[in-house]
């Protein structure tokens, strides 16, 4: 890398479970927001290896892996049914998001029935749990950074204009104000750009963003529970002297 210049990171954001405080589901009271952070080098891997995984079951690269199709093999994951297909499937998936060092995982999980206790069911906890991860990722490269710094791009998928606009207003707010334990410099100094796009472009990023949401809200949930995909990926979660940063909760503090 050239002297003076910053190494390049994406984060790439997806979300598992409705933000809504007023639609409260016993059986799934959780929202999480979750992220995997990669390297230019790591980005470009972990791209090809998704790449070929889909040329393997589909012969082309145009499907797109979401974690809901394929636990219902749906929308062209039928091919799941054939029980030899998905253990040759689950066994790829799994090498690819078991391998150490991959990616790095943060997550930010609002437990939606303690969180309308305390605060009530008004707050966007969106734009909470997003000031959350921002500050894990920066937590992160600070960790593993260098002294020119890291220059981070954050890829969120399209929900709506007027959910992708709050969640716009919300990012130039942590620029202007910081956010718990970031300042507005500090954050600044890291992020480079905030960016949208749709599910339609097929981003791997956001596909693997897509998979590890799911079992880490049901972690979340249920620590004791079985929980495979958790098993596989818990090894690219953001950690430091044993602490798990990568894994927030709210309400616990806030």
């Amino acid at each position: 890398m050239t002297k003076g210049a910053k190494e390049k990171y994406y984060m790439f954001v997806d979300e598992c479970g409705d933000p809504n405080l007023k639609v409260l589901d016993e059986n799934f009271p959780i929202f999480t927001l979750c992220g995997i952070i990669v390297s230019k080098p790591q980005l470009a891997s972990l791209e090809k290896k998704m790449v070929d995984l889909k040329h393997h079951f589909w012969g082309e690269k145009e499907i797109i892996l979401h974690s809901r199709d394929i636990r219902k093999h749906q929308r062209g994951f039928e091919v799941l049914l054939d029980p030899v297909v998905k253990r040759d499937f689950y066994e790829r998936v799994n090498s690819i998001m078991g391998e150490k060092g991959a990616f790095t995982i943060v997550s930010c999980s609002v437990l939606k029935l303690p969180y309308v206790e305390r605060s009530g069911s008004e707050g966007d906890i969106y734009g909470l749990a997003l000031s959350r991860l921002i500050e894990r990722s920066i937590f992160y490269l600070d960790e593993i950074g260098n002294e020119e710094g890291s220059n981070l791009n954050i890829i969120v998928e399209m929900r709506g204009k007027k959910e992708d606009r709050e969640l716009a207003c919300y990012f130039e707010i942590f620029k202007t104000k910081g956010t718990k334990w970031l300042t507005p410099e500090r954050l600044k100094s890291h992020i480079a750009k905030f960016k949208f796009v749709s599910k339609k472009q097929n981003v791997i990023g956001l596909q693997v963003a897509d998979l590890v949401a799911y079992p880490i809200a049901r972690y979340i949930l249920n620590p004791k529970a079985v929980n495979p995909a958790y098993d596989v990926l818990q090894y690219n979660i953001f950690t430091d002297r044993d602490a798990k940063l990568g894994l927030k909760v709210i309400p616990r503090g806030l």
